[in-house]
């Protein structure tokens, strides 16, 4: 039949459909999508994190070559090819510190893990992936976040009409927000505020407020990391004598106000004694009486207002005292509520490499040990259950030796390497080759004028409170935040290195029993004005 193919030309088309799709380009079979987090990342500072990437669909990428880069291709976080993968590509602040993670890589999913994050990790993101002559792309992001230093607050002093309170914190990522609020929870804006990046691309802040409001009382500084949505405060007083006086012009408002008082009481005195003048002859004897009577009445008024300002001043004074103990600012203060604690050495807990004096209050490193590099513990013989006391220890050449002192649980490890902070059960400070700091996770050095020679060590074991002081000049050194203590703790000493010595002081009127407990001092009882309530009553301070 005309127009149908013959057999043979049948056999050649059915040959040249099954060879198409070898001689068509493979490209269409080949491509995929590379898809990465529609989120940002968030790492925290020294810590790991994984940046994931998955095909679409999901293709196998054993065979692949995979590269994380930052804002350039040549900016290599890690690259896979050939099998394995290839660390001579990689930037430098990333050697070292990424792999990746294969255990779902034939299905189409891969992920870099980055450990020990740093402050420069922060930032965009992109993962390659290519087979053969295709490939693609994704971006990401990643944010870094780091808690660093509890602020310091301190006050500088007068400034203008005010008085200057400064507030300092480092080791901060991203830049941290600060917030002052007064004691009844309002928002002051900053007067000045300040943030520095060091090395390590962490931020410290210095922030300076001026406080013209006499009655605010507590003034809290607090940091917040607005990533992590984690905030770190420090509270201080302020005591009214702080403030300056008032201007010369209100002074000169106030005299002649006085002034025209006193005038004023002048006149009416005088209109009063002639009206008495006038009177007398017909009521010389009812103004007798009357005198009489205001005479005694007045003598009353007067007992009753002496006993009133005797009582109203020995209030002021204890809110005074009580004010000045809750700012922390000198040594004496302390002494005043915190006796003294009679603390001796125990022979019994000292390490082999010490060597605890006769009477029991010195204790040095033995002289093998001075160029070896020993490092021993003792404790107090006394332990501590309750109340609050203190005690002072002498530091002999601290300048050319390490050593730590404070207080510890019973229970604490001391024997073999080990290291102190709150979490493991000490509350101390020491010097170190660093320079002196308190004894915490991420220790950070004080910024102390000169080394402090004579440390008073006060313990508060209802409130959770250990402080220290320099005894030589009566001023603070540290306080820890407040912990809750329970057991037994002991006075703490620690000799590493160098040719120095502790001593305890002797104290003058220590005790021979416990700590004196909270519930016996008056300073813990609600103080409040006789005949008034103290629910939301100021605190009037003499000056």
């Amino acid at each position: 039949m005309e127009g149908c193919p013959s057999s043979s030309e049948l056999h050649h088309l059915t040959a040249l459909l099954l060879l198409m799709p070898l001689l068509l380009p493979a490209g269409s079979a080949e491509e995929f999508m590379v898809l990465g987090p529609t989120e940002p990342l968030v790492a925290v500072l020294g810590g790991d994190v994984e940046l994931p990437c998955r095909t679409a669909p999901a293709r196998s990428g054993e065979n692949m070559q995979l590269r994380w880069f930052r804002s350039k291709f040549s900016e290599a976080v890690l690259v896979y090819e050939d099998g394995g993968e290839q660390p001579e590509e990689l930037m430098a602040q990333y050697a070292g510190r990424t792999s990746l993670v294969t255990e779902l890589l034939g299905q189409g999913q891969a992920a870099v893990l980055i450990r020990d994050v740093q402050a420069s990790d922060d930032g965009p993101y992109s993962c390659f992936f290519r087979e053969g002559e295709f490939y693609e792309e994704a971006s990401l992001e990643l944010k870094v976040a780091g808690v660093g230093s509890a602020p310091r607050v301190r006050i500088m002093g007068p400034e203008e009409d005010g008085v200057r309170v400064e507030c300092a914190a480092s080791g901060w990522f991203p830049k941290p927000q600060v917030h002052w609020r007064g004691g009844g929870g309002a928002q002051f804006l900053a007067f000045s505020e300040a943030h520095v990046q060091d090395a390590r691309g962490l931020f410290s802040v210095e922030a300076a407020l001026v406080v013209r409001d006499r009655s605010v009382g507590n003034v809290t500084c607090s940091l917040h990391n607005p990533i992590l949505g984690q905030e770190k405060a420090v509270a201080i007083f302020i005591p009214e004598p702080f403030f300056p006086q008032a201007p010369l012009w209100k002074l000169a408002f106030c005299v002649s106000l006085a002034a025209l008082g006193l005038l004023l009481l002048g006149a009416g005195y005088c209109a009063h004694r002639e009206h008495s003048r006038r009177l007398r002859a017909l009521r010389d004897r009812e103004t007798l009486l009357r005198a009489k009577e205001e005479d005694r009445r007045a003598k009353e008024a007067a007992l009753r207002a002496t006993g009133e300002l005797q009582a109203q001043l020995e209030w002021r004074r204890s809110v005074y005292l009580a004010a000045w103990r809750k700012a922390q600012l000198y040594a004496d203060w302390r002494q005043e509520k915190f006796p003294a604690w009679p603390v001796t050495l125990d022979p019994g807990s000292a390490d082999s490499s010490l060597v605890v004096s006769q009477e029991r209050r010195r204790v040095t490193l033995k002289e093998t040990c001075e160029d070896s590099g020993g490092s021993g513990s003792v404790l107090g013989l006394e332990g501590i259950t309750a109340g609050r006391c203190h005690w002072e220890v002498e530091v002999l050449d601290g300048d050319r030796s390490e050593w730590v002192l404070g207080v510890c649980r019973e229970d604490v490890k001391r024997t073999g390497w080990y290291t102190e902070s709150p979490e493991k059960g000490f509350w101390v400070v020491g010097q170190f080759e660093d320079g002196f700091c308190p004894c915490t996770k991420d220790p950070t050095p004080l910024p102390l004028r000169q080394l402090p020679r004579r440390v008073g060590v006060f313990l508060n074991y209802s409130e959770g409170d250990v402080s220290f002081y320099d005894m030589t000049e009566g001023s603070h050194i540290f306080s820890f935040p407040r912990a809750s203590f329970s057991g037994t703790l002991f006075p703490y000493f620690r000799l590493k290195s160098g040719v120095g010595s502790l001593t305890i002081c002797p104290m003058v009127g220590a005790p021979e029993g416990l700590p004196v407990p909270l519930n016996n001092s008056p300073c813990e009882e609600p103080l409040s004005p006789p005949g008034s309530s103290a629910d939301g009553a100021e605190s009037p301070l003499l000056p």
